[in-house]
């Protein structure tokens, strides 16, 4: 069992920057990857990002590439992400995930094990 805590949410202006963390309650596995997600309100939950914990290769959505960053700290079992240049489409609530068998990153909300309990973010004009 893996407990997910998400913190680093709030209410920032466009253009500006937030980032999010992921605090795991147990130890991160070599095999396992690790995703941000975001549902906002009357749509459906979207892959945002993802990192497999083993040799750090990332994947992210179109919509956040080159705004967003995802990262880990292996040492802490924490996983990270920068967003910078948020739009207002970005408002949502984010949830990490962990997929606990994961030979390569995968963006299918189904193979992911093990969820958070969100963290709301706000873009206001």
């Amino acid at each position: 069992q893996v407990q997910l805590v998400e913190s680093g949410g709030g209410l920032v202006q466009a253009g500006g920057s937030l980032r999010l963390s992921c605090a795991a309650s147990t130890r991160i596995f070599s095999n396992y990857a690790m995703g941000w997600f975001r549902q906002a309100p009357g749509k459906e939950r979207e892959f945002v990002a993802a990192i497999r914990w083993s040799g750090g290769m990332t994947d992210y959505a179109d919509s956040v590439k080159g705004r967003f960053t995802i990262s880990r700290d292996n040492a802490k079992n924490m996983v990270y992400l920068q967003m910078n240049s948020l739009k207002l489409e970005d408002t949502a609530i984010y949830y990490c995930a962990a997929d606990t068998f994961a030979p390569r990153l995968l963006r299918d909300i189904k193979e992911y094990d093990y969820w958070g309990q969100g963290t709301q973010v706000t873009v206001s004009s």
